[in-house]
């Protein structure tokens, strides 16, 4: 399953409920996710009564933007979606090659979602869910899970747990639990603290919720790309103006198209680390210095440093040979300014 995100990242494009209830608005989505090059589409599983309380459950997002203010009521409004719908979005991600996913936030999806999908996502919120982090573990899928609003113990006892439940394979995101998240909160050097803290036990990710500048540039994911986020994960959505929910700092096709592309020129620009040689052969066979005579020097002196130079050539011995050419003994006549060869030379 990783194994697609230490190359690409892997990208997840975080649909949610942003198809409001609709089965062909959320195919359409997962076909566009497709054409900008996403590798999963991913939704969210839950019914509002067995989510959040109907009395207490206060809203934490930006009320100018989602005005419901209770959980129980927002999640109420888009959790129409049962075993046949999320059978069919999984049959459609497989129809146009991408993966489908979708976060179970109760122990019925565990169980209905696993077998549609190639790993489980667990939300923020629920990194100290006892039973549903065992329930997800035991599944013995590949495990994403959100640490957003939760401190370095409890990241570390959610990791424990899941493998002592089962899970083998587990990607750690670094997230901001806020809707959305200002720049300056995104405190994207967690990335490094969780590859820092728990990278020989996890792959390391990222997930956003910054909402694109108004130029359409993501300066927080590039950011994340760049110091190394092996699965990125961002809200999608085929509306950036609708109203309410996860619309107004999500994704839409042709940014995340945009970013596909960035990504591609990253990882043209970071190669693989090691030096290439045969591309800069150029410079290798006209910029280094070679050995060359300061003065006229007569055949049989033995030379000295004062009487070479070291001159930008593509004839003569390079400069790292100048400890084999000092103190040599000159076997041929050489003008000023002429090259040393090898085979002007001979050791006592």
């Amino acid at each position: 399953m990783f194994d697609r995100a230490f190359a690409d990242p892997y990208i997840i494009a975080e649909i949610g409920v942003n198809h409001e209830g609709s089965l062909s608005r959320a195919r359409d989505m997962i076909a566009a996710v497709a054409r900008a090059g996403g590798h999963a589409a991913k939704f969210q599983t839950y019914k509002a009564v067995t989510l959040a309380s109907a009395k207490s459950s206060p809203a934490y997002w930006d009320i100018t933007k989602e005005c419901t203010p209770s959980q129980y009521e927002l999640f109420q409004k888009y959790d129409s979606f049962g075993p046949s719908e999320y059978a069919e979005l999984a049959a459609t991600c497989a129809d146009v090659g991408i993966d489908f996913l979708s976060t179970p936030f109760d122990l019925d999806a565990v169980g209905m979602l696993a077998p549609l999908m190639p790993a489980v996502k667990i939300a923020s919120a629920d990194l100290t869910n006892v039973p549903l982090v065992r329930a997800v573990a035991a599944t013995g899928k590949p495990v994403i899970m959100s640490v957003g609003a939760s401190t370095h113990d409890e990241i570390a006892w959610a990791l424990d747990s899941l493998e002592l439940a089962g899970a083998r394979e587990i990607a750690l995101l670094h997230c901001v639990l806020r809707y959305p998240t200002p720049h300056e909160q995104a405190n994207l050097l967690g990335i490094e603290e969780l590859r820092s803290r728990f990278g020989d036990r996890a792959i390391i990710g990222y997930s956003d919720h910054v909402a694109p500048s108004s130029d359409g540039s993501t300066p927080a994911i590039d950011m994340a790309a760049v110091m190394g986020a092996r699965v990125i994960e961002k809200h999608f959505t085929d509306d950036r103006a609708g109203v309410g929910n996860d619309h107004y700092h999500a994704f839409d096709e042709s940014l995340l198209a945009e970013y596909v592309a960035t990504l591609a020129t990253y990882r043209s620009l970071a190669g693989s680390g090691t030096p290439d040689i045969e591309a800069q052969s150029a410079a290798v066979q006209n910029a280094r210095r070679r050995v060359f005579t300061a003065r006229a020097i007569p055949a049989g002196e033995t030379l000295t440093s004062d009487d070479l130079i070291a001159l930008r050539a593509n004839v003569g011995l390079e400069i790292a040979e100048w400890d084999a050419v000092v103190g040599a003994r000159l076997l041929v006549a050489k003008a000023e300014g002429e090259a040393i060869v090898r085979e002007d030379l001979v050791r006592d």
